[in-house]
């Protein structure tokens, strides 16, 4: 079983959201809203992301069990928690859909170093970088990109039909005394289901790094 959450951020009540300052605080709001899975030990990763509509601000939550409301409510606004079987929608998926998409992802590149077994993470910092990224990851990740061509050009150029609507560096504090910025981009656009099965893991499981901290979370709209 998935679920599907929502709640509004109270961003005007600055007293009860003062401790979400960085991303590690917004990933303890999200873990502690699972108390039976603390209590148990039995620990499942929480895809989520941040969305902003209308001037609000959201917290979106992916999960196999139903929050809490109660911790829920601690950063969030009374009365605006949704919570939804995600297993109904996944079921109705299928080869050669077109789905309106909307992905929040840490876009990055391993550089193998000499003399080291392990390579070192760097992220992709221009548009063109992190585009090729989301399309390089896309035939894996069980979909393809929707190719377009303008309505005014007459050299029929194709181009992929996703834009980049949102790019920042939002603050992590990893360990006491130490922080970092992660990359954080927004991805929205159109794609095409190409293997079914292979897509729902990837809207369940997400795409790319850092994903404990708000990263690889992709949710679609079929298109009519």
């Amino acid at each position: 079983m998935y679920y599907l959450s929502r709640v509004e951020v109270d961003v005007q009540n600055r007293a009860k959201i003062k401790d979400l300052t960085h991303l590690g605080a917004y990933h303890n709001w999200v873990e502690q809203s699972f108390p039976k899975e603390i209590a148990t030990g039995e620990r499942h990763r929480h895809l989520w992301r941040l969305d902003t509509l209308a001037g609000k601000k959201y917290l979106l939550i992916m999960s196999e069990s139903i929050p809490d409301f109660e911790f829920l409510l601690k950063y969030g606004v009374t009365g605006t928690i949704v919570t939804k079987s995600y297993d109904g929608f996944l079921d109705k998926i299928h080869d050669g859909q077109i789905m309106r998409f909307r992905l929040t992802a840490n876009p990055t590149h391993t550089i193998t170093r000499p003399g080291k077994k392990r390579g070192k993470v760097f992220p992709h910092v221009t548009v063109t970088q992190q585009e090729k990224w989301l399309v390089d990851r896309s035939e894996k990740s069980g979909f393809e990109l929707v190719k377009q061509v303008g309505v005014n050009d007459l050299n029929e150029t194709q181009t992929l039909a996703f834009k980049i609507v949102e790019r920042d560096w939002p603050m992590l504090h990893r360990n006491p005394g130490r922080a970092v910025r992660l990359s954080r981009v927004t991805f929205e656009g159109l794609l095409r289901v190409e293997n079914a099965e292979t897509f729902k893991q990837t809207l369940v499981k997400g795409i790319g790094r850092e994903k404990a901290f708000g990263m690889g979370m992709m949710t679609v709209i079929p298109e009519a």
